[in-house]
C-alpha cells in the first residue's frame, strides 16, 4: 500500500529533476548531496518505483519520474499558495475594480473566488464594460483598478498579457467561406472601424455587417450559432468555434496589450493585493509579437 507523499520530498525530487543533479539539487533546497541523495531514496521507496536513472552525468526520470512531476509540481505549487495566503496580512474595506466583459467568464469567478478566501473583509464591487468607459471611470474616480485593452505603447503601463484579436468563425456554419463575409461588431465602435473592418478592406475582403451588439457576449453568439464571423480575443474564442488564420486568407486584427489601470487619486493595499492577483489570473494568457495588420 502507497504511504501519503511528504511534500517536502517532493520538493527535493524537484529539485533533482530541474537541476539534473543531486548536487545541484542539494544548493537550491539548503542541503548535501548525500541527504538529498537519501531522501529522493526514502520517495522510491515510498512508492515502490524508480524515479532517477543515475549516470555519470548527472540522473535523468524514468518513465514513473516523468508521471510523478506534474503531480509534485501540483501539489507543492498549492501548498506554497496555501502558505501565501495564510501568511498573507487580512485587508479590509471597499475595493472598486473594472475588467472588460471577455474575461468576465474565463478569469473573473476564479480571481474573485480566491480574492474573497483570503481578504474576507473586503468589499469588492465589479464593473464589467469596455475599455473607454473604464478609462473614464477611473478619472471620475468611480474605480480603483481597470483591466483594459491598450494598443499604444506606454512604459507607465503593467502589461498583464497580450491577446491578440482575430477573425473566429463557426466550425460548424463556415461563414468565412461567404462572400460578402458577413461579420458582426459593436454597435458606434470606433475600434471596429479603425482596427477589424480596416483589417479585411487591407487585405481586399468583401465584407456586409450583419450582426450588431453592445457586448462580447453578443459577438460569442452571433459566431456560435452561423450568424456571422466576428473579431474576438484569442483565448477567448467560445466552443465550437476556431480562428481563422493566414492559411484561411484572414489577417490578425491587432495584438493588443491587456493593462493594468490605477486610480490616479489614491491607492489601498486592497487595491495592490487584488493586482498581485490580477497578475496571476492573466499569467496563462499567451503572448504573441505579431504586428497588427501583418
Amino acid at each position: 500500500m502507497v504511504q501519503s507523499l511528504d511534500s517536502d520530498l517532493l520538493r527535493v525530487f524537484l529539485a533533482v529533476a530541474e537541476c539534473g543533479a543531486f548536487t545541484g539539487a542539494g544548493e537550491v533546497v539548503g542541503r548535501t548531496q548525500s541527504a538529498v541523495s537519501m531522501q529522493v531514496r526514502r520517495l522510491e521507496d515510498q512508492l515502490g518505483e524508480t524515479l532517477f536513472v543515475r549516470g555519470p552525468r548527472g540522473v535523468t526520470l524514468t518513465a514513473k519520474g516523468e508521471q510523478l512531476l506534474p503531480y509534485a509540481r501540483r501539489i507543492t505549487g498549492l501548498m506554497s499558495e496555501a502558505t501565501a495566503a495564510l501568511r498573507t496580512p487580512p485587508l479590509a474595506g471597499r475595493l472598486r475594480v473594472g475588467i472588460p466583459e471577455e474575461y468576465g467568464e474565463r478569469i473573473l469567478p476564479r480571481l474573485l473566488a480566491a480574492f474573497a478566501e483570503r481578504h474576507p473583509a473586503v468589499e469588492v464591487t465589479v464593473r464589467c464594460d469596455h475599455s473607454v468607459p473604464q478609462l473614464k471611470a477611473l478619472e471620475r474616480d468611480e474605480l480603483d483598478l481597470a483591466v483594459v485593452f491598450e494598443w499604444n505603447q506606454s512604459e507607465l503601463d503593467e502589461v498583464l498579457a497580450v491577446d491578440p484579436t482575430v477573425w473566429v468563425t463557426s466550425m460548424a456554419y463556415r461563414q468565412h467561406e461567404h462572400r460578402p463575409l458577413p461579420i458582426a461588431i459593436y454597435n458606434e465602435s470606433s475600434w471596429c472601424t479603425d482596427f477589424a473592418i480596416r483589417s479585411l478592406e487591407q487585405h481586399t475582403i468583401e465584407h456586409r455587417v450583419a450582426y450588431t451588439c453592445e457586448t462580447c457576449g453578443g459577438l460569442n453568439i452571433a459566431v456560435a450559432t452561423g450568424l456571422a464571423v466576428a473579431a474576438l480575443a484569442r483565448s477567448t474564442i467560445p466552443p465550437g468555434c476556431r480562428e481563422l488564420t493566414s492559411t484561411d486568407g484572414f489577417p490578425t486584427v491587432d495584438s493588443s496589450r491587456v493593462v493594468l489601470k490605477r486610480s490616479p487619486y489614491h491607492s489601498t493595499e486592497a487595491a495592490e493585493g487584488m493586482a498581485a492577483m490580477l497578475r496571476e489570473a492573466f499569467a496563462p494568457v499567451p503572448e504573441t509579437t505579431e504586428i497588427p495588420g501583418a
